[in-house]
């Protein structure tokens, strides 16, 4: 008589664990690709970077693909995590006797070291989230037809230089309040009834609504301008497309040393937890078992962790300081 089984809940979750893992590996691979064209290549004006962003933010249902393939993995690979570091017993460091160590053993010490890099991402990659897309997302307006994505940056004078090549332009205190004189009231000109504007029921003449469009999307403009409160010597940068707007914020980012001494223990550590999980995947899921294949996939995986940590390094150390400093 056949015995009906199920699968532990532990194994199963365990495995969507590993599932999406390598599913982030991709997604970290595509990303680091992508930021290190604001580096390389070196005078290319970080052109790969904007083609590769304008492509990704262009592409349709975006929120629904951020949050389903990459907020959903993330969250459940990271639930799983935080477990595994509730659960893990680290002995690979020689102790006085007192717990037991197994420092003598490199894959013991893989494993600390995957346990010490997921604590890392899991306040990197709430940093990072909250940095690129609360803190310093662009705010956009439209005027006749243009899109203006506007972000705060401390000013430098190759900003300049840049606004020629990039086409964007650079507002300091001082344009912003010429920006804020030249606007047109908007109650002023559509009048004690102003709100009968949005009144469908009343429909303008062809030249009068263009013209009252002109005034609404000037006072967009203007609110955008103005929504984040210039600190001393910031400034505002105003690029026609997005990925020109967050190639600025990367630059902005990897400005300062402490930024970029952050980025790099962030990068490392992803690499690093990315590649050594790559290896442990294949295992788990029965692609390398042999003692020959382990090594063969070991040597691959510290390859493209190589490889990929370069690229991230690439747009931390060389977007700024190499690449779009004038």
């Amino acid at each position: 008589m056949a015995v009906e089984t199920s699968v532990p809940k532990a194994f199963f979750w365990r495995r969507i664990h590993s599932l999406t893992g390598i599913w982030l590996v991709i997604f970290l691979l595509e990303h680091l690709l992508t930021n290190s064209q604001a580096a390389l290549w070196i005078g290319d004006d970080g052109s790969g970077f904007v083609h590769m962003v304008t492509k990704i933010h262009n592409l349709p249902y975006l929120p629904v693909i951020e949050i389903g393939l990459l907020g959903v993995p993330i969250l459940i690979h990271g639930i799983w995590g935080i477990q595994y570091l509730r659960d893990a017993s680290i002995n690979s460091f020689k102790t006085d006797g007192s717990r037991p160590s197994l420092h003598m053993y490199k894959r013991n010490k893989a494993y600390t070291w995957q346990r010490i890099t997921s604590f890392v991402l899991l306040f990197g990659i709430i940093a990072h989230v909250v940095q690129m897309r609360f803190v310093n997302q662009p705010i956009s307006a439209t005027v006749d037809g243009q899109h203006h994505y506007m972000v705060r940056v401390g000013f430098d004078e190759g900003l300049y230089t840049l606004s020629k090549r990039l086409d964007f332009k650079v507002y300091n205190e001082q344009a912003v309040e010429v920006e804020k004189k030249m606007a047109p009231d908007v109650k002023e000109f559509l009048g004690d009834n102003w709100l009968s504007f949005f009144d469908f029921r009343k429909i303008p003449e062809g030249y009068e609504l263009l013209e009252r469009q002109k005034v609404l999307e000037k006072d967009e403009f203007v609110r955008a301008l103005t929504a984040r409160p210039l600190e001393n010597g910031e400034v505002i940068v105003a690029a026609h497309d997005f990925a020109t707007a967050m190639l600025l914020v990367v630059r902005e980012t990897f400005k300062w040393p402490l930024m970029m001494v952050l980025y790099t223990i962030f990068v490392l550590s992803a690499c690093f937890h990315a590649f050594n999980g790559l290896w442990t995947f294949l295992i788990t899921w029965g692609v390398s078992l042999t003692e020959r294949s382990q090594k063969l996939m070991s040597g691959i995986a510290n390859t493209l962790m190589i490889v990929v940590a370069f690229l991230g390094l690439a747009a931390i150390w060389g977007t700024y300081w190499v690449n779009l400093r004038f």
